[in-house]
């Protein structure tokens, strides 16, 4: 029997799979430059400054890599992904009301 047509078949098969994983995992949308802006004039999200500040405050020494601010249910969070010194890159949430870490991975 062919190799490619099993080959294929099971390809299909895991991308199957991971589809309906993919859907039980709460989709965070991330808000443009412009939504990001508007979010923080209307006093929805603290300045990126303040959040910048966060990891520092925590002893979480390492270079902030990537900032996004994204929807996750029905509040605003930043997602922080930084470069510790160590070399490990870890993500820091933090609530974008508030401004206090949710969490670090």
């Amino acid at each position: 029997m062919p190799v490619f047509p099993i080959l294929s078949i099971a390809l299909l098969i895991a991308l199957a799979a991971s589809t309906a994983q993919a859907a039980d995992v709460p989709q965070r949308a991330c808000l443009s430059k412009a939504e990001q802006h508007a979010a923080v004039a209307s006093h929805s999200a603290v300045p990126l400054a303040v959040v910048l500040k966060t990891p520092r405050e925590h002893a979480r020494h390492g270079e902030v890599v990537r900032v996004r601010l994204c929807h996750n249910d029905d509040k605003l969070i930043y997602m922080l992904t930084l470069l510790g010194r160590s070399g490990k890159v870890f993500t820091v949430t933090v609530d974008a009301a508030s401004g206090a870490p949710v969490s670090v991975r």
